[in-house]
Order: C-alpha cells, then sequence, then structure tokens
C-alpha cells in the first residue's frame, strides 16, 4: 500500500510537471481522467498479476466508461505516466511503458494481428507520444524519443529519434536532421517529410519548364 500511494503521488507529481493548467492537487485528483484511468490501471494490473481476470477487466471497463481511456490490465505501466485529455487512448494487453512517458489523446498502443504472446510495443523512458499516433506491433520505441500527431509507427523506432508520417519515418536521430527540414518537435512545430518531397519535385518540375522554354525560344531565334 505504501508503494502504491508513493506511485499515485509520482503520478501527480508528473501532471504539475507537464501541464500548465494543473493548480491544485485537488483539482488534479478530481477532473484529469488520465490520473483516474491510470490509477484504476494499477488496482486492475495488481490483480491481474495475481492471476484474477474477470475482476481487473471488469475494472478496466469501468475505467474506459468513465475516462474514455481504455488500458488492459495486463500492460505494464511505470513511473509518472501523464495521459493528457487521453479521450481514446488506447493500450494493448502486452504493451509496457516506461518512466516519464507523456501521451495524448487518441494514441494507440496495439497489435497488428491474433498471434498470441508479446504484441503490442514496448515504450522507452521519457517518450511522447502525440495525438492521434498509432503505434502497432511487438518492437520498442526508444528512449526520449517522439511520434507525431497522426503518425502510424510498424517498425522499431531507436533512442532519440523523431518520427512523423504514415507509415512512420525517422526525421531526427540524436538532435541530427535525417530529412532536409528544420523542426524543433513541440506539439505545434513537425517536419513533413512528404511536404518537403513534393516541394523538391515542384522545384525540379519549374526548372525542367525553365529549360524547355529556353530550348524553344532559341529554336525559333534560329529558324527566324
Amino acid at each position: 500500500m505504501p508503494n502504491f500511494l508513493r506511485t499515485i503521488r509520482e503520478d501527480i507529481q508528473a501532471i504539475f510537471e507537464r501541464d500548465p493548467a494543473a493548480r491544485t492537487t485537488l483539482e488534479v485528483l478530481l477532473c484529469y481522467p488520465g490520473l483516474h484511468a491510470i490509477i484504476m490501471h494499477r488496482i486492475a494490473h495488481g490483480l491481474f498479476k495475481r492471476g484474477w481476470v474477470l475482476l481487473p477487466r471488469i475494472i478496466s471497463n469501468i475505467s474506459r466508461f468513465i475516462t474514455g481511456i481504455e488500458i488492459h490490465p495486463g500492460a505494464k505501466i511505470g513511473k509518472k505516466l501523464f495521459i493528457d485529455h487521453g479521450m481514446g487512448v488506447v493500450i494493448g494487453e502486452t504493451a509496457e511503458v516506461g518512466d516519464n512517458v507523456t501521451i495524448y489523446q487518441g494514441a494507440t498502443l496495439g497489435g497488428t494481428g491474433k498471434e498470441k504472446g508479446k504484441r503490442h510495443p514496448t515504450i522507452g523512458d521519457n517518450v511522447v507520444i502525440a495525438s492521434g499516433a498509432k503505434v502497432l506491433g511487438p518492437f520498442k520505441v526508444g528512449d526520449n524519443s517522439k511520434i507525431g500527431a497522426g503518425s502510424v509507427v510498424l517498425r522499431e523506432v531507436p533512442d532519440n529519434c523523431t518520427v512523423v508520417g504514415v507509415p512512420g519515418r525517422i526525421v531526427v536521430k540524436d538532435n541530427v536532421k535525417v530529412q532536409r527540414t528544420e523542426i524543433d518537435l513541440d506539439q505545434t512545430k513537425l517536419p513533413d517529410p512528404v511536404f518537403d518531397e513534393m516541394h523538391l519535385l515542384r522545384k525540379k518540375l519549374f526548372a525542367l519548364e525553365q529549360r524547355i522554354s529556353e530550348i524553344e525560344r532559341r529554336d525559333i531565334d534560329e529558324i527566324i
């Protein structure tokens, strides 16, 4: 019980560290569905580890009904998880979430089929999973990595990377740009590798059109 209460205090501390809207402990306890979902999950997970099946699933479903967040009782959740807003967040049975992770609304840590065993992702420490992102499969997202809003990640992500797009592409690794785009990931400034490629194609097309026009003008001058 002391360990459980200490973990909850750490979860509350994480909210104050990462949400400027949080003002008082009472407000956080009463008004943050992400915290409610985490507390109920920690209870359900404790029962699940002791061999209970039905009761943890019932607690999980009650939590989903109240908070809009679905966390399977089998999922392993680290310290200081912050689920911001949280509506539509789904965390599968064999998912593992490290410490100091931030997950925004609509994100999914899911599987890709009906296979048994490990089928959901492992999330490292200090990871940010932005709104609507889908991380699907039994691979790891490395420590300190960031998954951009709306991205669909289907393969392993090394440490210290930024991933965006569908399917997800690594655009920054170890603070070095992988794509030709300037980024500094927060929730409002994300690189767009598809746009970058289209921009390069447009530039090449424009140069080609200019070259063709020059050739046509030269041919006309020669005829005249």
